[in-house]
């Protein structure tokens, strides 16, 4: 059974990430009485899955979905406004807790031991079922499961790459500053630029190009690659953005990048048939 509760968190840093704390004076809030935002429990492989989830209030027609994965902090204060921002668009947004069976990111106040100890054994196949059954929820919640897409961030960038290769009835996707290419584990046996050949959904690819973590010879691999398959398709590179350029509550923050790359989005989920009726 579904469970919901009005939001409230207890999150340390007001309700961002403990590991990136203190937040920046660019951080954005959106408020709104013309959506409504809740936190729910989704069933997914014998277990209930803690998500957030915001659509446009008094919806009387099914509405667009968006799957919005977490970046390596989880769901925090960030990715809810996101949630948020896709409501006013009209869409139903869900962000799902996607290592609530490992652990939870707000325990750790460190990135790297935060990776060490928790990112890093979060399988990928785990995580795409568990998107699944996020997609099965919205259809019986006020979603149309033919009307899906999927933006994620970070962690949840190269994710996007890999659920436009799983679900074959997702309809667009778009991947900010996901890792492309990386070592192959029994958790992760394989990354974007593996996955290609397969892709479903046409994603589109936003990459900065003073990322030190996603080195630009890997996006034009990955370009190769995309290229090579004959895949729809794209990836945007801004020249002056480093990692985490949406990210308004960090340093990493550009926001002429994150204001293009937001409205490229929006256009590309419309562009592929996924957008609010008129």
């Amino acid at each position: 059974m579904n469970t919901e509760k009005n939001t409230a968190h207890k999150q340390d840093n007001n309700g961002f990430a403990p590991a990136v704390a203190p937040t920046a004076s660019t951080t954005i809030l959106t408020e709104s009485e013309s959506i409504t935002t809740k936190e729910t429990s989704i069933p997914t492989q014998g277990e209930n899955m803690p998500a957030f989830y915001a659509k446009p209030k008094d919806a009387s027609e099914p509405l667009p979905v968006v799957l919005v994965v977490q970046e390596v902090f989880g769901v925090h204060e960030h990715i809810r406004d996101i949630c948020r921002r896709l409501a006013m668009e009209g869409y139903l947004a869900i962000a799902p807790e996607l290592y609530f069976r490992q652990g939870d990111p707000n325990d750790y106040s460190d990135l790297s031991t935060l990776l060490k100890e928790l990112v890093s054994k979060v399988p990928d196949a785990q995580v795409l079922a568990d998107l699944d059954h996020v997609a099965n929820w919205a259809s019986r919640n006020g979603g149309d499961m033919r009307n899906t897409a999927i933006t994620g961030f970070c962690w949840g960038g190269r994710i996007c790459w890999l659920y436009a290769a799983h679900n074959p009835q997702l309809k667009a996707a778009v991947a900010w500053y996901g890792r492309l290419v990386g070592e192959k584990t029994m958790k992760q046996p394989k990354h974007p630029v593996d996955v290609t050949m397969d892709l479903n959904a046409p994603v589109l690819g936003l990459y900065g190009g003073l990322d030190t973590g996603i080195p630009q010879e890997s996006v034009e691999l990955m370009r190769q690659a995309l290229r090579a398959a004959n895949a729809k398709s794209e990836i945007i590179v801004y020249p002056e953005a480093g990692h985490a350029f949406n990210a308004d509550y960090r340093p990493d923050y550009h926001e002429e990048s994150a204001k293009d790359g937001w409205s490229r989005m929006l256009a590309w989920f419309k562009q592929n048939g996924v957008k609010p009726a008129a």
